[in-house]
């Protein structure tokens, strides 16, 4: 009886998980893309033939005024996104502990080495084991774009973060064009930044 009913339970279970999966596959809001470093979600790309409307509001939907922030580098230095309005920016939200976000820094650093876009690396210092691990990491790696220190998870938590690695890719004008939640590789970076205005 036991057993009955566990299997039950269990075949319950994938039923909702092919349900559910057929229903988000199905969703036009989203593109589900299964790389070598797993599955990744993205918002659509202009080349899909899907036209972005122009919002005027903040907020983290695509053709969205990305919301501002103000984060401390692990230089010290304070850094605004909206200081670089009229630039293409990439916020990438990342961790030292990942294992996709440490496949993705080489692309994202050949990225910023041969494109002309800001790369904001916005490090979960919350979930860090010390800053030190964040240092030799970075070393480690060669990076050199600005590595911004999230202490308390609040950037996270208003940018809605629940995947590690998380992109947004930004235009010049402040609007999200490209929502990234799994790593990127350099050359779908190169896509999105050539379909940014």
């Amino acid at each position: 009886m036991k057993k009955t009913i566990l299997l039950v339970i269990i075949v319950g279970m994938l039923g909702w998980a092919v349900y559910d999966f057929i229903a988000s596959a199905n969703d036009d809001d989203i593109t589900v893309l299964d790389g070598e470093e797993g599955t990744m979600i993205i918002s659509p790309s202009p080349d899909q033939g899907e036209d972005v409307e122009q919002a005027e509001d903040v907020g983290l939907e695509k053709g969205e005024i990305a919301p501002d922030f103000e984060l401390q580098t692990l230089d010290g230095e304070t850094v605004r996104l909206s200081d670089y309005r009229g630039q293409r920016v990439m916020v990438n939200f990342w961790a030292t502990w990942c294992p996709p976000c440490r496949a993705e820094m080489p692309d994202m650093q050949q990225f910023y080495e041969e494109k002309d876009v800001a790369v904001l690396a916005v490090n979960l210092t919350s979930t860090e084991t010390s800053i030190e691990d964040v240092r030799e990491f970075i070393e480690e790696m060669g990076l050199t774009f600005p590595i911004l220190m999230d202490d308390e998870g609040e950037l996270a938590a208003s940018y809605q973060i629940q995947a590690y690695p998380t992109s947004y890719m930004i235009d010049s004008n402040g609007r999200t064009s490209f929502i990234a939640q799994g790593p990127m590789n350099e050359e779908q970076m190169v896509q999105q930044w050539e379909n940014m205005d």
